[in-house]
């Protein structure tokens, strides 16, 4: 979309220096960066300055997922599952002779340099791209002016016909006595030391992926949540799964229960419970959620909305009560999922320099939480198909021991579920918690988006052996 520019006699629209300024340098707003340069806008971003913890003051290109959330996260899972691997390696006629050592420093040694190396590609894309990318904190100043700390302390402004909000969001505390001496994801992707005793307070994503991180390198793990199940918003039924494997891994479940104090001890932080409960801590945890990132940004004092919690209030197209304005990703608390962040950002893209308005579809949208065995799913679930579905519905369900476990004898079952619309015969939702989940519900992700009937799943041709081909062989109705 061609530039307006000031006329000499200063008659038509205003010269600005970029056709868009994005705030925040995540997933959704580069991605919405380097859409919108690669349709000719001429573009800017702004991003805190590096370090693997986040702050008001430091962040990073690439974000919370990249630097500090799904990818780091995702690393430690995998060294966590090794422990399990090796029990698992006996009956396979491996024998490890000797103690197996846990190096924590090391591992998070080689996080980070990932996460160094990531930074480092976000930024060389953006600049292929023809981003102009600008480090410190920017904030609103007037609708079309934005003002920006830089490293040096100069405060520098930048005009901008479209500006977009992608500042994501942060973890919250919980407001109790002491909760100065929790920490939040955030810390916990980058402790000195491996904890020996943690508590974690949430029963999330976070909180249950890191019950099982801490689990599998060796840490006595209790969980704390305020619901009868974990992973509230996902199927009961898997729910009650992920727990039950959780517990059988070894970790502590405290549902029902909150904490309403934390002290400091000589032997590491005491906790108390709402039921009158004392425990003894090296780490405590907090994974209650996240706020929108927008408390200083100034947003409000030009004009634009946020919601109770804080976010941007948007429209379906992503933007805000100021037509310039445009927010994705966390900061506008609709789906917190980094590829719907990126998906967002490539909407407002298409819509504002395109020539093409967009909308994101949040239908079909999978996900996983990244626990041992892993779950994902994709549509629906049981419960919002009853309350959402036009007509009937039949459950299908399989729970099987994979064919690894029954000679290692680990004692997990594999669950797998379909919801059908007994009338159209479309399948609403799938879900999956086992081995491998993840990968097999990525490609049930696009059978959905197609609006795959079960007649189609049954007709196609399983890959045996593999845990996968369970999904186009559940022929029998479970209710």
């Amino acid at each position: 979309m061609a530039r307006k520019m000031m006329l000499e006699d200063g008659v038509g629209e205003p010269k600005f220096d970029y056709d868009l300024f994005v705030i925040g340098a995540g997933s959704g707003g580069v991605r919405s960066a380097r859409t919108a340069a690669g349709f000719g806008a001429k573009v800017a971003i702004c991003e805190l300055p590096f370090h693997p913890i986040g702050s008001e003051t430091v962040g990073g290109v690439g974000g919370t997922c990249v630097l500090r959330g799904c990818v780091p996260k995702k690393i430690l899972v995998y060294g966590s599952s090794f422990s399990s691997e090796f029990e698992d390696s006996r009956n396979f006629g491996w024998d490890i002779n000797g103690p197996i050592t846990f190096d924590w420093k090391r591992l998070l040694e080689n996080k980070t340099k990932e996460i160094t190396r990531l930074n480092g590609v976000y930024k060389r894309l953006l600049s292929n791209s023809g981003v102009t990318m600008l480090e410190g904190e920017a904030k609103l100043v007037e609708q079309h002016k934005v003002e920006v700390i830089h490293p040096d302390g100069a405060y520098r402004h930048y005009t901008a016909k479209h500006i977009l909000i992608a500042t994501g969001s942060r973890a919250s505390h919980l407001n109790i006595p002491g909760k100065e001496l929790a920490i939040t994801s955030d810390e916990a992707l980058s402790l000195e030391e491996l904890p020996k005793r943690v508590i974690i307070v949430g029963g999330g994503y976070i909180g249950v992926e890191f019950a099982g991180i801490w689990n599998g390198m060796g840490a006595k793990v209790d969980l704390f949540y305020r619901k009868e199940l974990p992973l509230r918003g996902f199927d009961d039924e898997m729910r009650a799964v992920v727990a039950k494997n959780l517990q059988n891994r070894g970790v502590n479940l405290h549902p029902n229960t909150s904490l309403s104090k934390l002290e400091k001890t000589k032997e590491g932080i005491k906790v108390f419970t709402d039921h009158g409960d004392e425990l003894n801590a090296d780490v405590v945890l907090f994974a209650i959620g996240r706020v929108p990132n927008t408390k200083r940004l100034n947003l409000e004092a030009v004009g634009v909305e946020l919601d109770r919690t804080g976010a941007v209030k948007v429209d379906e197209f992503s933007q805000s009560t100021l037509p310039n304005i445009w927010a994705v990703g966390d900061v506008t608390n609709r789906m917190n999922l980094t590829p719907v962040a990126l998906m967002e950002g490539t909407c407002v893209a298409k819509t504002v320099f395109g020539g093409k308005p967009t909308k994101p579809d949040y239908k079909h949208v999978p996900c996983a939480v990244f626990c041992l065995p892993p779950l994902s799913v994709v549509g629906l679930t049981e419960q919002q198909a009853i309350e959402q579905a036009k007509n009937d519905i039949t459950v299908y369900t399989s729970a099987f021991t994979p064919m690894k476990n029954t000679i290692s004898a680990r004692q997990e079952k594999t669950i797998m579920k379909l919801i059908v619309d007994c009338e159209t015969d479309k399948v609403l939702g799938a879900s999956m918690c086992g081995p491998d989940a993840p990968e097999i519900m990525q490609g049930i992700a696009v059978a959905l988006k197609c609006g795959a009937t079960k007649e189609q799943f049954d007709s196609t041709v399983g890959i045996h052996p593999s845990a996968a081909e369970e999904f186009v062989t559940m022929r029998t109705a479970t209710r």
